[in-house]
């Protein structure tokens, strides 16, 4: 036996106690004639303690050892003459009388503490030694708690978790596939699924009206910090329901993890039309932590002659509280952040409040006092508030003022990981039209997508507009939202073949090339498909906005980097020529 306890277990009530612990060497602190090693393991940290005076060679052994080196001891359980509260294990240490080595450390390339020296690509290469710090290591724990609190919420509600297939047929209607060669069958391929989209939607028709799968996707697309090319659903569908089911059931899972988890209970979620998201925060999955929503301002400033003004088909503005102080430099700099080519603006308009009468603007010499007392009463601007405006094309311009809100909510200390402000968008189109995205397809290049998936539903009220005026169809689709970001989205689904044969058409397809694809699923919903719906949440997503972790990747056991590399086995990588016999494929490198 390796242990009789755990590094995290002991406490005052064990003093005296024979003991055996095993572990990790945290650190080791020579003080004269004593040596103090810190061991630790999965569930803490205990203080080992030697003296020469009790073992001059155990004493001499210790001193000697070094970080991570694996060890087990044998001792009693002693009061620590300075007790370390930050511990709660600090109240004791052990009394070695036998020390055994059972695996020698190299030197790690990085510190395994909670502040380590490593950055990001080096941890993710020593992945291993990474997720022995304690952050990394909470977060996974937090992961496992949270699953579980899943699980047993959906189980509660007669959800049955059913697996679906890992090897599945190329749906290109989406980001890319990854795709899978068989050998079995040469020159042909299964995709790994993007979402268990079709499968589960199968299950409606099958009559099983509650499954849910917490299940690993696959998508071939750019990444960023909240995106991996292999990531975790918590992958839900349900029959005989409406939208407004599926949010209150959802809903009540949100507040159930956070009340379990986070001891927080939660108001209801406000709604929000999608129209709404974008006119007052530029964005689609806004941040309701804190207010300083856009405000158009083009009628209370046209008619002075200021080309910038006149000249754009949208100006609108936000109001920084506070932010009245803003020097020159300060302003200018804000105003090159704008410029920059993610964010395309032309540049920012500014006016400071001074008082409830005076103000001190970049266009003072177009613009009257007077002028600017409209502009902030529109804003419900107060004096030592500074307004900051954009001009340009509607669409581009409120995404470029939504960003700009969130940089000035983050600069004021508005983006609290410790408070959570959590909505449903809803309303969303149904469909957008693509003149080339580099995250789509090139298939997709000069024709309406689905914003969704192809599979949503319209609003039945606007169903007659399909044909006729497409971008102009709201989708029977919803968002959850949580402090920014979205967790999970969803929609009612089309459940007849007739209708889903429209959307099809409507998407650039032909008959051949939809029954091609989807045609098992047309043909399943001419025997009997209830109406039905669902949601998706990210698990990943989730689990770093419960734990304040900015990125994705500290939530996960083993992440790619930001090029989809894992920098610890070195994938992706090249496959022997003999492989690539096997399955009869032949490379030709461009």
């Amino acid at each position: 036996m390796y242990r009789t306890h755990h590094c995290g277990a002991l406490r005052q009530e064990h003093t005296q106690s024979n003991v055996k612990l095993s572990g990790w060497v945290q650190r080791v602190r020579i003080l004269g004639g004593m040596v103090f090693v810190d061991l630790r393991d999965r569930y803490g940290i205990t203080q080992l303690a030697f003296n020469e005076q009790w073992n001059s060679a155990l004493c001499a052994q210790a001193a000697a050892l070094g970080r991570e080196t694996v060890i087990s001891a044998e001792g009693q359980v002693i009061a620590r003459e300075k007790p370390n509260h930050q511990l709660p294990t600090g109240q004791i240490e052990i009394k070695v009388n036998s020390l055994e080595v059972l695996n020698l450390a190299a030197t790690p390339p990085f510190t395994i503490e909670d502040q380590t020296d490593g950055g990001e690509e080096l941890r993710m290469q020593y992945r291993y030694l990474d997720l022995r710090r304690q952050p990394i290591k909470q977060n996974l724990e937090f992961r496992h708690h949270l699953t579980f609190e899943v699980r047993k919420y959906m189980n509660r509600l007669g959800f049955l978790e059913i697996e679906t297939p890992v090897l599945i047929k190329s749906t290109p209607e989406g980001a890319r596939d990854f795709v899978v060669p068989s050998r079995m069958h040469p020159g042909q391929f299964y995709a790994l699924p993007q979402s268990p989209q079709t499968f589960k939607q199968l299950l409606m028709v099958s009559g099983f009206d509650k499954y849910f799968q917490i299940v690993k996707c696959f998508r071939d697309e750019d990444l960023r910090a909240d995106r991996q090319p292999e990531f975790t659903q918590i992958d839900c569908e349900m029959s005989f329901v409406d939208q407004e089911d599926i949010l209150n059931a959802f809903e009540g899972l949100v507040k159930h993890v956070f009340k379990t988890l986070k001891e927080i209970d939660l108001n209801d979620f406000p709604r929000m039309s999608y129209q709404q998201a974008m006119s007052e925060y530029g964005n689609d999955k806004p941040d309701t932590r804190f207010d300083m929503r856009i405000v158009e301002i083009k009628n209370e400033l046209s008619g002075k002659s200021f080309p910038l003004i006149e000249q754009s088909e949208y100006a609108a503005g936000i109001c920084v509280n506070g932010a009245g102080d803003y020097t020159r430099k300060q302003l200018d700099e804000l105003t090159e952040w704008v410029k920059r080519p993610q964010l395309g603006g032309q540049g920012l308009l500014y006016c400071r409040v001074l008082d409830a009468n005076t103000f001190k603007s970049s266009a003072d010499k177009f613009y009257t006092h007077s002028d600017w007392a409209l502009v902030a009463q529109k804003m419900n601007a107060q004096p030592g508030d500074l307004i900051l405006i954009m001009t340009g094309p509607t669409a581009k311009t409120q995404k470029a003022l939504g960003e700009l809100r969130l940089e000035m909510g983050q600069r004021f200390g508005l983006r609290s990981s410790e408070k959570y402000a959590c909505l449903w968008v809803t309303d969303f189109p149904l469909l957008e039209w693509n003149e080339g995205d580099s995250n789509l397809p090139d298939s997709f290049k000069g024709r309406w997508h689905a914003k969704h998936h192809p599979f949503t539903a319209p609003k039945p009220e606007d169903l007659p507009l399909l044909k006729e005026r497409p971008g102009e169809v709201r989708a029977n689709a919803y968002d959850l939202v949580i402090n920014g970001v979205e967790i999970g989205g969803g929609s009612i689904r089309i459940h007849n073949a007739e209708l889903q044969g429209l959307m099809f058409e409507t998407l650039g397809f032909t008959k051949e090339s939809a029954a091609q694809q989807f045609g098992f699923l047309m043909h399943a919903f001419t025997y009997g498909a209830p109406p039905h719906g669902g949601i998706a949440f990210g698990l990943d997503r989730l689990c770093a906005v419960l734990t304040g972790t900015e990125s994705i990747r500290d939530v996960i056991a083993f992440p790619k980097n930001n090029a989809g590399r894992d920098l610890m086995i070195d994938a992706p990588s090249s496959i022997s020529n003999e492989q690539l016999s096997e399955l009869e494929l032949r490379l030709d490198h461009k």
